[in-house]
C-alpha cells in the first residue's frame, strides 16, 4: 500500500499539535513578514512587478515551505531509524508508502504555511500588478520546497535522531540568512549568497515579480538561479544516499 487517507490524517492532526512545528512553520513566517514587509514604512514601494510587501511576502513563505518540508523530513526519517520501519511492516503500508504519506504532510503543512502568510499579505497590503502572479509564485514555492524535503531528509539519515532536527532547523534558519531571503544583501556578501542552498531557490520565487532584478542592484540570470537550484538538489540527494547507507551501517 502506497498511501493511506488514515495515517495521512493522523500525521496532519499530530503536526498541529506540536507546538515546535506550529511556531516555526507557521506564526515565524507570517511574524517575520509582518516584520520586515507589512510594518516596514517602504512596503507600498514599487518592486518590479509588485511592491515591496509582496516581494517580502514571498519570501518569507518560500521560507516557512522550506522549514517545514526540512523539519518534517529530518522527523520521518528519524522515525525510520528509531525502528519505526518494523512497526511500519506490521501493517499492510509499505516502507516507500510510508515515505509518500510523510511527504504528503510536509506539502500539506508547507501548503498551510504558504496560504496562511499569502492571506496576511493580502489583508496588509502586499500587491502583485498581474492576479496571475499569486498562484504562480505559490506552486514555485511549493514545488521548490522539495529540494529541503531532500535536505531534511539527508539529515534525518545522516545523523542520530537527538541532533538531526535541531541541525536542521538551524541550517535552514543559516541558509535563510546568507542566501538573500532575510534582506537584501550586496558586496561580497551578495556574491558568497549565490553559492548557498536557499539563494536560488528564493529567486525562482520572486521571479514573476523581479524578473531578475535585485532590490540591491544589478540582475541575475535565469541560467545561474536554474543552475543554484539544480546543483543542490544534486547535493542534497547525495546527502541522502549518504545517509541510507549511514543508517544501514548503524544497524
Amino acid at each position: 500500500m502506497l498511501f493511506t487517507a488514515t495515517f495521512f490524517r493522523v500525521e496532519v492532526m499530530r503536526q498541529f499539535r506540536n507546538p515546535y512545528t506550529l511556531v516555526f512553520t507557521l506564526g515565524m513566517p507570517i511574524a517575520m513578514y509582518l516584520l520586515f514587509g507589512a510594518a516596514a514604512e517602504y512596503a507600498t514601494a514599487s518592486a518590479g512587478n509588485g511592491n515591496v510587501a509582496f516581494y517580502v511576502m514571498a519570501s518569507m513563505a518560500a521560507f516557512g515551505a522550506a522549514t517545514a518540508m526540512t523539519s518534517l523530513c529530518s522527523l520521518a526519517a528519524s522515525e525510520v531509524g528509531q525502528g519505526w520501519g518494523r512497526q511500519i511492516a506490521l501493517t499492510p503500508l509499505s516502507i516507500p508508502g510510508y515515505a509518500v504519506v510523510k511527504l504528503a504532510v510536509a506539502l500539506a503543512f508547507s501548503a498551510v504555511s504558504v496560504a496562511g502568510v499569502f492571506l496576511v499579505g493580502a489583508l496588509t497590503g502586499a500587491r502583485a500588478d498581474s492576479p496571475w502572479a499569486w498562484p504562480l509564485v505559490a506552486a514555485i514555492i511549493l514545488a521548490g520546497g522539495l529540494i529541503f524535503g531532500l535536505f531534511g531528509l539527508g539529515t534525518g539519515l545522516a545523523f542520530n535522531s537527538d541532533t538531526a532536527a535541531s541541525l536542521a532547523s538551524i541550517a535552514i534558519t543559516l541558509f535563510g540568512f546568507v542566501g538573500n531571503v532575510f534582506m537584501p544583501l550586496s558586496g561580497a556578501m551578495l556574491t558568497v549568497a549565490h553559492f548557498t542552498p536557499m539563494y536560488g531557490y528564493a529567486a525562482l520565487v520572486r521571479w514573476p515579480i523581479t524578473e531578475g532584478v535585485l532590490i540591491s542592484g544589478g540582475s541575475d540570470s535565469i541560467w545561474v538561479v536554474l543552475a543554484n537550484v539544480a546543483a543542490w538538489t544534486i547535493l542534497f540527494a547525495a546527502l541522502v544516499r549518504y545517509g541510507v547507507l549511514r543508517s544501514r551501517r548503524r544497524r
